[in-house]
């Protein structure tokens, strides 16, 4: 899958990058790349591009010196950049703000390394610190984290649970038997991960998705191929089943190619993208359709384009006279 990359995502990469090398003396092009998340091609294009930054010190207009040649880099000049990059005031106050959010989530077992981590934050952040504890963090009990001590206590028993569960791209409500296995959050929210007896399958429910919740009188029990799911590359999961959409969008519309996971990303003139994106759904891709108007359009799969026309025909109709 490739993503979109503006401009500002590559210079934070670059800015990165150098104390990333500098720290290290000599690394690898390849784990470079894997901890940039970039295949080496792009890393070697970022390379290239450094090698046209001259910077003002020691000497005026000293250029960078770096190389990568037999696979390893080496990065030298560059010591006004060559330090890692420091937190702005709102930065650090952002991410205290967060870190306190994360200490109020339910169901956290073991706290101190967080307080640890916010103490020494605060010590060091100077102004952030004052500012971010103008903030009040309290989070709304609809919000579904009112059901993490219902979930804590039926995996501390080794129960299984019934859940009541909102579906958005079905818009639909499901009910499930599930057999919970970790309470995590990603990207900011609280996740429930179990085995679902439904989906016979492992599953991420987003706790403020969860309607209701009934802890069972039945040993919780799954299966041995049930596997903790990787979510630190996101949750995005792509499936064989998936509808594979095809979007052009105009200049005002490629914010989509960088809010979605997109297959594939390519430049057209006039600043306009062709996208490639998979969903097991086709909903919200007519929701879409709708909301973008003229700054975007469905090119594929014909069914598809057909159902968008029919709906825009419809919306229209409720405009006549």
């Amino acid at each position: 899958m490739s993503a979109l990359v503006t401009s500002t995502e590559r210079l934070q990469r670059l800015l990165a990058l150098v104390p990333y090398v500098m720290s290290r003396k000599v690394v690898g092009l390849k784990e470079t790349a894997a901890a940039f998340g970039i295949r080496e091609r792009e890393l070697v294009d970022d390379l290239n591009l450094l090698w046209c930054v001259e910077l003002r010190g020691p000497d005026p207009y000293c250029p960078i010196d770096l190389s990568y040649e037999g696979g390893e880099i080496m990065i030298s000049q560059a010591t006004s950049i060559g330090r890692p990059l420091r937190l702005a005031v709102d930065e650090a106050a952002a991410l205290l703000v967060a870190l306190r959010m994360l200490g109020e989530v339910p169901g956290q077992q073991d706290r101190s390394a967080l307080s640890r981590l916010i103490a020494k934050l605060e010590a060091a952040a100077g102004e952030a610190a004052s500012v971010s504890a103008q903030v009040a963090v309290q989070l709304d009990s609809h919000n579904g984290e009112g059901y993490a001590d219902e979930i804590r206590a039926a995996m501390d028993s080794g129960r299984r649970i019934h859940l009541s569960y909102y579906v958005p791209g079905r818009d639909e409500t499901t009910e499930r038997d599930v057999d919970p296995m970790r309470l995590l959050v990603v990207e900011g929210r609280p996740y429930l991960e179990g085995w679902c007896l439904r989906a016979e399958g492992m599953r991420l429910f987003r706790l403020d998705r969860v309607l209701a919740l009934t802890v069972l009188d039945v040993p919780s029990s799954p299966p041995a191929e049930a596997e903790h799911v990787d979510v630190d590359s996101g949750l995005f999961r792509p499936s064989p089943d998936d509808v594979l959409v095809e979007l052009e969008l105009s200049p005002d519309g490629r914010w989509v190619a960088e809010y979605y996971p997109c297959q594939s990303v390519t430049e057209l003139d006039d600043g306009r993208l062709r996208v490639v994106l998979r969903t097991p759904a086709t909903g919200w891709v007519r929701r879409l359709a709708l909301r973008l108007g003229e700054d975007g359009r469905v090119t594929g799969p014909a069914y598809l384009v057909e159902e968008i026309r029919a709906a825009a025909t419809a919306a229209l109709g409720n405009y006549a006279g």
